[in-house]
């Protein structure tokens, strides 16, 4: 039986993330992927970027789809995935010289958001990267209507969700010795962060 789930969100944005990956991640070679999901990403992203050590994460729960997708794909450059619990105090990965994570920051409380980058400095290495696709806010105000219809849908379902302002996001990062040093306008009205780790 096929245990493989499918996302039309990845399937759209997979493409455009790529593209921003190749470079980014030219000079990688061990990627810390947080908030998994389906565990598409991860098999494309894996398949298309070889040179690339590709380590995906989430909750227990997604665990047995993201390891269908492993399974299905079959790729060296895969590795099982691991349970990640961003509020925990340590990580089931040490170290890794790049991260990445698509959207996840809408889904987390703020405390959850501020746990995802105190881990990211914790593991991410001198020189590494860290790369987070989603939707942002631009000094508390919506670059879209889209994004405020999916905010406020966000935040009907759980109130600690929603759309984060990316200048808030970047001050967490910089506590934790992260520069931003890109950012890319994405299809859909979403962004992709770049930050690197500079001690």
């Amino acid at each position: 039986m096929d245990r493989r789930q499918y996302s039309e969100a990845c399937a759209r944005n997979r493409g455009p993330i790529l593209d921003v990956l190749r470079n980014t991640f030219s000079a990688s070679t061990t990627v810390l992927e947080i908030g998994a999901g389906t565990g598409e990403h991860a098999a494309f992203f894996a398949g298309q970027l070889p040179h690339l050590l590709w380590q995906p994460t989430d909750v227990a729960e997604h665990l047995p789809g993201i390891a269908a997708w492993r399974d299905a794909v079959a790729l060296p450059n895969l590795r099982e995935p691991l349970a990640l619990d961003v509020d925990a105090a340590e990580w089931p990965v040490n170290e890794a010289d790049a991260v990445f994570t698509a959207n996840t920051l809408h889904i987390m409380s703020w405390d959850s958001v501020g746990h995802f980058f105190e881990g990211v400095g914790r593991v991410l290495l001198p020189g590494g990267v860290l790369a987070v696709y989603g939707p942002f806010s631009d000094n508390g105000r919506h670059t879209a209507e889209s994004n405020a219809r999916f905010d406020a849908f966000l935040r009907e379902r759980d109130p600690q969700s929603g759309v984060r302002d990316w200048q808030a996001v970047d001050e967490l990062a910089k506590k934790q010795g992260l520069s931003l040093t890109g950012d890319h306008a994405m299809p859909a009205n979403n962004r992709m962060l770049i930050w690197r780790h500079i001690l």
